[in-house]
């Protein structure tokens, strides 16, 4: 296992399972929008089945240069149509499951990036 020093300041994931994700240590059982200064719960609240251009077009409002979209437990893409908003914007987006969400999120705010994250998780 490698370890990276974490330097993030703001919302930091710090740990997840099934159908939880912890900033800080504060547990969250919903879909979220993350950057390192905002949290938004209760986002694309019917899960990946029920995503919306709408859903897409909250992630691109806060503007960050690449956002990432959680999945849940397993890899699934949205549909092109859905991510329009990112696309028109010129944001770049990467699907992976949850679990490297928290991951790759917590590197890119380590390094002082604008990211900003879409976090589906499994309804239990």
């Amino acid at each position: 296992m490698k370890f990276h020093l974490s330097t993030a300041e703001g919302n930091v994931f710090t740990g997840h399972g099934a159908g939880f994700v912890r900033l800080g240590s504060v547990e969250y059982r919903d879909n979220l929008l993350v950057t390192s200064e905002r949290l938004v719960t209760g986002w694309a609240a019917g899960g990946f089945d029920t995503l919306t251009e709408e859903d897409f077009a909250a992630l691109a409002a806060l503007e960050p240069e690449v956002a990432l979209l959680g999945t849940g437990a397993r890899l699934r893409f949205p549909h092109p149509r859905l991510t329009r908003a990112l696309t028109d914007a010129g944001i770049g987006l990467e699907v992976m499951d949850t679990a490297a969400v928290c991951r790759t999120f917590n590197i890119l705010a380590a390094e002082g990036r604008k990211v900003a994250a879409g976090v589906l998780l499994d309804q239990t």
